[in-house]
Formats: C-alpha cells, sequence, structure tokens
C-alpha cells in the first residue's frame, strides 16, 4: 500500500484490512513514499515523521508491515522502482498487489513506465468520495482497466489534506487518526504551520 501517508489515518487502515480480507492477502506492506514525484517537497512533512506515524498506526495489526525501501532509496519516489525491487525480496511467484486510493489510480497514465507496472502487479483501487470508479475502461482504456480491481470501501470523508487543515485551524482530529498517531502529531507540533 503506497502513499504519501501526511499523515496515516483511519481510511488508510480501513482500507489496508480490508483489502487483506477481500483479497486474501498474506499481509500487507505500507510503503510511505520517500520523495512523492506528483507533490513539491516543501507541501510534504519529512519522512522520517511519515514513516513513525505509519509505524505507530500499524503496530496493533500483525497482517501489517512498513516498509522504509521508498524512504532509503535516493532521488523520487517511483512505483516501478518499488515494485520492481518487491519483485526481486518475493520472487516471481508471488502475486504483487498495489493498493491505492481512487484519485490515484485514475491517474495511473502519468505514472513512470505505467505499462510495464500493470504487468508487474494487480492494483486494488481503494473507492473515495468525490472519485467515480465506475468507468474506468472509459478513462483508461481496456489494458490498464483490466488490470485494476476496485475495492468498495465504507465511505470515510477522511483526508490527510483535510486532516493537515484541521490541525493548522485548531480543529479536532480524534478519531480521524489512530491514538498513538494524534500524540505524535501533537508531541511533534506537526501540521501547525500555515503551507
Amino acid at each position: 500500500m503506497g502513499g504519501t501517508f501526511d499523515p496515516i489515518h483511519m481510511a488508510h487502515l480501513l482500507a489496508a484490512e480490508e483489502a487483506r480480507f477481500r483479497f486474501n492477502l498474506d499481509k500487507v506492506v505500507f510503503v510511505p513514499c520517500g520523495v512523492p514525484v506528483h507533490k513539491k517537497p516543501y507541501e510534504v512533512t519529512p519522512a522520517e515523521h511519515r514513516y513513525a506515524m505509519v509505524l505507530l498506526a500499524t503496530t496493533g495489526n500483525p497482517h501489517f508491515e512498513v516498509s522504509r525501501i521508498e524512504i532509503e532509496r535516493q532521488g523520487p519516489s517511483y512505483a516501478i522502482d518499488t515494485v520492481r525491487a518487491f519483485k526481486r525480496l518475493y520472487g516471481n511467484g508471488v502475486t504483487l498487489f498495489f493498493i491505492t486510493g481512487a484519485d490515484a489510480v485514475l491517474e495511473i497514465l502519468t505514472w513512470r513506465d505505467a505499462d510495464k507496472l500493470v504487468e508487474l502487479c494487480r492494483f486494488i483501487a481503494v473507492t473515495r468520495p468525490g472519485y467515480d470508479l465506475s468507468k474506468l475502461e472509459e478513462v483508461l482504456g481496456e489494458r490498464y482497466a483490466s488490470a485494476i480491481d476496485v475495492l468498495h470501501i465504507p465511505e470515510m470523508d477522511i483526508s490527510s489534506t483535510k486532516i493537515r487543515e484541521r490541525v493548522r485551524n485548531g480543529e479536532p482530529i480524534r478519531y480521524m487518526v489512530p491514538d498513538a498517531v494524534y500524540d505524535y502529531i501533537m508531541r511533534h507540533g506537526l501540521y501547525r504551520d500555515k503551507r
């Protein structure tokens, strides 16, 4: 499950657990993005903070792991590089699933080596309020749409962007993020500056 996780929140965790259950996955490996390609660096909280929050959020689930692969890799984080690394790690006999949100999957044509990426793994596109996945084939074409499974989860209108805005505005975020993540955000004073 790739993402910026800035911060990780309850909808991320719900999506990961639902994907694990629905697709009978052995585990879900969370991969916090090191240097996001589609975001300006000044907009993103340092990777070590994001990694720590993902670690705190996932420790209670024995089926969840967190990888530092993109954080430790130099340069921009590209999904193709990560999927290739996991292919080498787990071997060709393992089917890899890339769990991501509807917003990201609808932009897959802009990803580096997208044509190769859909050959190396299957995508699980998690529904999000405001994003229509009913016409994937129309939007992306048959080749890409056939590599994507849609996962419907209960609608939770929670996003990392909204959480950051709420913190900046002094609004509560409890129950939007796990308690340990809430404590981490407060202890480190994250998201209080105007970005």
